[in-house]
């Protein structure tokens, strides 16, 4: 029995990226033209395959690129060939024992690249006790090159390869194909929504519904009705389909849930069930007997403690880090500004941060000095729903400004608000005081931790994303932290970024 959705990959709204990349391609997956739908356990088993090549292979090259940093040649270091032509095998195994390669963990999802961390720390411990109980005096420079590179090469292969998935998926391969269980109103928002998301690679190919739905309220279903409840499991063998959803529905009780599983292990169908509590990770829920009673115990988010230490000292030394690299980039950019449309460089607007308290966001100018004065007289031409105003063809934007907000050089002044500690690198959209006053109760909640130079909003459409969406995104990402998931999302940015989509 599998979830439906996880913290980094469902949160992906806007088209999926359509540059190739190097190193793997559709084909890979065994996805061919002539093919509506690659089998699901010919693309499934390949695609694990691939993966065990990618750890392999990343090992491999972080030790020999190690083994060369280290030493250099030396002949008495020969030995540590033989230590990395080891290490290889064995993180594959220790990938596979804590179960990296389990399809309930592939291709959706933030736990796949938390499964990958855990591996990395546990082989630097494991070295480290061996080599102290084996007394060896192994290099140090040596491990911590080989480690980390290991961990962080294997990262970026699985993070490709799962783009290549997603570009697969959107053109109809690699998908498994879903019966949903339902009312028919929920049925059709369920199939509307996966429709527009590609990438979760769920293929709504029918539906059951209640008995007195099967009638007219069948017809705002976009999919065939293969008929009642009770008949589940013959109607997806009927359908064709490898996987049963059922979403919330009083008709379906515990015992005929426990019968439709039993039913559908026969024919080798997974089940999944969706939860009513939206946009709650998995890894905050833990199902418990009560009495015999499976009962599901709900975490609260963890939104202080060691774990928020932990995201500001990589929020400060990152941003510190960062400011340094990009200093010529700052002076080039400066230097644009002021030629193109004279006034400050820097444009800074009071915006509102954790806990409600206000203050001053910094970005590279890209509008005219007066574009402020100029808002008012433009509200009647915003394009954008709820409290935000966006225009696409905005005449106040300079014509560098355009070239900077395609790409996100705008934003990158704001490395000083992390700095400073007032944002992070990564967290909901920062807010305008007037769109704060404007919040119902729920959307408050967004306010409990920093804003964030990007987040789930960023990579999920940008601008191009609907007020709703923005909110939806900036709470499941409040629900949901993790330091993996702001990893994924920093990854994620960098391919977004690069395509310059939904920017304007």
């Amino acid at each position: 029995m599998t979830t439906t959705e996880t913290a980094a990959d469902s949160a992906a709204t806007g088209p999926i990226p359509t540059t190739e990349y190097s190193g793997f391609t559709e084909r890979d997956l065994g996805v061919s033209g002539e093919r509506a739908h690659a089998d699901r356990w010919v693309w499934e088993a390949r695609y694990v395959k691939l993966l065990l090549v990618i750890d392999f292979g990343a090992t491999l090259i972080a030790t020999l690129a190690a083994f060369v940093l280290r030493f250099q040649g030396a002949p008495y270091a020969d030995w540590y060939l033989v230590l990395s032509a080891l290490i290889p095998p064995v993180w594959v195994g220790l990938l596979a024992i804590t179960h990296a390669y389990e399809r309930r963990v592939l291709f959706m999802g933030g736990e796949e690249y938390q499964l990958v961390l855990r591996a990395g720390v546990r082989l630097t411990l494991g070295i480290a006790l061996a080599s102290y109980v084996a007394n060896a005096d192994l290099a140090r420079g040596y491990l911590s090159i080989a480690l980390v590179l290991t961990t962080v090469l294997s990262l970026a292969g699985r993070f490709v390869l799962r783009k290549v998935l997603h570009r697969a998926r959107r053109r109809g391969a690699c998908m498994h194909r879903v019966l949903v269980l339902g009312h028919a109103s929920a049925v059709a928002q369920m199939t509307g929504q996966l429709h527009r998301r590609s990438h979760h690679g769920l293929q709504v190919v029918g539906a059951c519904l209640p008995d007195d739905q099967l009638g007219d309220p069948a017809r705002i279903v976009d999919v065939p009705v293969f008929g009642a409840l009770t008949a589940a499991a013959n109607s997806a063998a009927a359908a064709g389909a490898d996987t049963v959803m059922v979403l919330s529905c009083p008709e379906l009780d515990g015992p005929m849930l426990r019968r439709l599983a039993w039913e559908l292990e026969r024919d080798d169908i997974d089940l999944m069930v969706s939860s009513s509590l939206v946009d709650t990770a998995g890894d905050r829920i833990t199902v418990r007997p009560v009495d015999g009673l499976p009962m599901m115990h709900i975490e609260h988010p963890r939104l202080s403690g060691g774990r928020r230490l932990i995201k500001s000292v990589f929020d400060i030394s990152g941003a510190a880090l960062l400011l340094l690299l990009l200093m010529p980039l700052f002076l080039l950019v400066a230097l644009v500004v002021r030629l193109d449309s004279g006034g400050p460089v820097f444009f800074r607007q009071v915006r509102v941060g954790r806990g409600g308290e206000s203050f001053r966001m910094y970005k590279f100018r890209t509008m005219h000095a007066d574009a402020e004065a100029r808002l008012e007289a433009m509200r009647r031409q915003n394009e954008a729903a709820g409290v935000l105003f966006k225009l696409r063809d905005d005449p106040r934007v300079t014509r560098s400004g355009r070239i900077l907000r395609r790409y996100s050089i705008d934003e990158l002044p704001q490395l000083i608000n992390v700095l400073l500690g007032e944002m992070s690198l990564v967290g909901p959209r920062p807010p305008l005081p007037s769109e704060v006053e404007r919040y119902p109760q729920d959307m408050r909640r967004r306010l409990v931790v920093k804003p964030g130079m990007t987040g789930l909003w960023q990579v999920s459409g940008r601008s191009d994303l609907s007020w709703e969406d923005s909110i939806r995104l900036d709470l499941r990402y409040v629900e949901n932290w993790s330091l993996t998931v702001d990893l994924v999302i920093l990854m994620r940015t960098a391919t977004v970024v690069m395509r310059g989509a939904g920017a304007y």
